[in-house]
């Protein structure tokens, strides 16, 4: 079962990217481990591997206590598009990483996770010739933001707790400003 954080990621892909087949926890079968979430959009022939951590302190992974955030996604992104590139040969694949809180540290930090991500995204470029998208800070918001502007367009009640509890939010906010507007 999909946690809040790949849930988001998925109802993103669902409703913003188009994507005709959202699916969690994809098992690896050739490595062991598996992708947080696959969106595939059939008509652009394209699809999405992404990564999610949603850490509400602040992004970082540690192994031997030692920060290890670009080992980590850089093992998981060459397992995530080696299967990518196996099973679905003719699409384009677009890696993102989702992660709400990414902090930024000072010029003279012994370790800063956003210089690391972005060492990622260049070493990704260099290593398969790909784009990963930073889902991170503001942009996470703003992904945010157009999820709830796609629940606030949906009149029936939506399946996914994600996008109901967006559209629920949404209605509550007209119906203020409604209420405001005639009590007024």
């Amino acid at each position: 079962m999909q946690n809040i954080g790949e849930e988001i990621c998925g109802e993103y892909l669902n409703h913003v990217k188009l994507c005709d087949f959202v699916t969690y926890n994809v098992t690896t079968p050739d490595t062991q481990g598996e992708i947080d979430v696959i969106g595939i959009a059939l008509n652009k022939k394209a699809i999405y591997v992404c990564e999610v951590a949603v850490h509400t302190q602040g992004l970082q992974y540690v192994t031997n206590k030692r920060p290890d955030d670009y080992n980590r996604f850089m093992a998981k992104f060459d397992k995530d598009i080696q299967y990518a590139r196996k099973y679905f040969p003719d699409y384009e694949i677009c890696p993102m990483l989702w992660s709400p809180v990414v902090k930024v540290s000072s010029a003279k930090a012994k370790y800063n996770t956003l210089m690391e991500l972005e060492r990622l995204v260049s070493d990704i470029k260099d290593r398969f010739g790909l784009e990963l998208v930073l889902v991170i800070n503001h942009k996470f918001k703003q992904a945010l933001e157009e999820l709830k502007k796609c629940a606030a367009n949906e009149k029936a009640e939506l399946k996914s707790n994600v996008m109901r509890m967006l559209q629920i939010e949404m209605s509550l906010e007209k119906h203020l400003v409604r209420l405001g507007k005639n009590n007024g």
